[in-house]
Parts: C-alpha cells; sequence; structure tokens
C-alpha cells in the first residue's frame, strides 16, 4: 500500500502542529506526525543561532515592527535536506506522514521529486500577518518578526491541493477539512 503524505506549510504560529495534531486523532490510519522544528532542535544549541546552522537577524525600519531573517548555512541546510530524505525514507516503509514545515527556501521541486510515489497532498495554512503576529507575542518559543519575515515568502509560487485559514477556523476545523478532502 502507498503511502500517504499530507504536507503542512504555512508561516511560524500559523497553527500546523495544532492541526497536526487534531488530524492524528482522526483518520483511519495511522499518520505520524514529522516536525522541522524537531529537525532544528538535533542541532547542537551552539548552531542554534551561527552562521554555518541557522542565523536570526533582527532587520528593523523606523517606525515599523522589527524582521526576523533566517540565513540557513550549510549544516544547517544540510541538516534540511537530511530531513526531506528522512520523510521519503520514512513513506518508503510505508509510514503515513503529516509533515509540518515552513518553505522559505525553493524547497517543494525536491519534496515533488522525493515524493512523486506517494500519496501526496499539499496543504496551505494561512492567517492575516496581524493574527500570526498576535500569537508569536503569545508563545515564548518563538521570535518576534519570525512571522513577517516568512509571511510573503512561504507560499510563493506553490500550488496547493487545499488551503485553510486559521484565523477563521480552529485546529479540528482544519484538520476536519483535510481529513474529509482527502478521505483519510
Amino acid at each position: 500500500m502507498t503511502a500517504r503524505i499530507v504536507l503542512l506549510n504555512g508561516a511560524g504560529s500559523a497553527g500546523k502542529s495544532s492541526i497536526a495534531k487534531a488530524l492524528q486523532t482522526m483518520t483511519v490510519e495511522p499518520f505520524l506526525h514529522v516536525q522541522k522544528d524537531v529537525f532544528i532542535e538535533m542541532l547542537p544549541e551552539a548552531l542554534q543561532d551561527h552562521a554555518a546552522g541557522f542565523a536570526y537577524e533582527a532587520v528593523g525600519e523606523e517606525g515599523r515592527p522589527p524582521v526576523v531573517a533566517v540565513k540557513t548555512g550549510p549544516i544547517g541546510a544540510r541538516t534540511l535536506r537530511g530531513m526531506r530524505h528522512a520523510i521519503a525514507a520514512m513513506a518508503e516503509q510505508g509510514n503515513n506522514l503529516i509533515v509540518d514545515d515552513v518553505l522559505c527556501d525553493g524547497e517543494m521541486p525536491e519534496y515533488l521529486q522525493l515524493l512523486s510515489k506517494f500519496d501526496l497532498h499539499l496543504v496551505g495554512i494561512f492567517a492575516p500577518l496581524d493574527v500570526l503576529e498576535a500569537r508569536e507575542i503569545q508563545r515564548a518559543d518563538r521570535l518576534a518578526g519570525l512571522a513577517r519575515w516568512q509571511y510573503d515568502r512561504v507560499h510563493k509560487g506553490i500550488d496547493y491541493d487545499l488551503e485553510v485559514d486559521t484565523s477563521v477556523l480552529t485546529p479540528p476545523d482544519c484538520a476536519r477539512r483535510i481529513q474529509q478532502r482527502f478521505q483519510l
């Protein structure tokens, strides 16, 4: 049986993890939840804000909220390529997956190549920027300004099978739409 993969893509604080957890409770077959954040956290602490791993640069214009740009270094890029290949390897073994990612660096062609032989569904997770920024402030694990940097990049050039707006739908409502649309 071909593995099924639901790729959730959206800016930080859009609600991807909450949707994935809700979706896991609704699917007929089990789905593993694969999070980009977990792979980033595998790096040593010294590479968490380092040019070789992932560097975070606050860029501000007078009178505007700060933007936190992410610069991916060679070790960070290698880690994320490894994540995408690990996802394909997990699916190759028959595991159904819900992938929780933030695609800001042109990763989609590699995903499409690696996952083309599986039952892949691309889901865009959307919310207005002001909602993302408010959520970002509420969360202790987010850098203020990261969502602003990701906002115009994360969905650029991607055609989705389904789009959901987490500013008007709860995570369970989004998960239900995904589950029903793809008959999971």
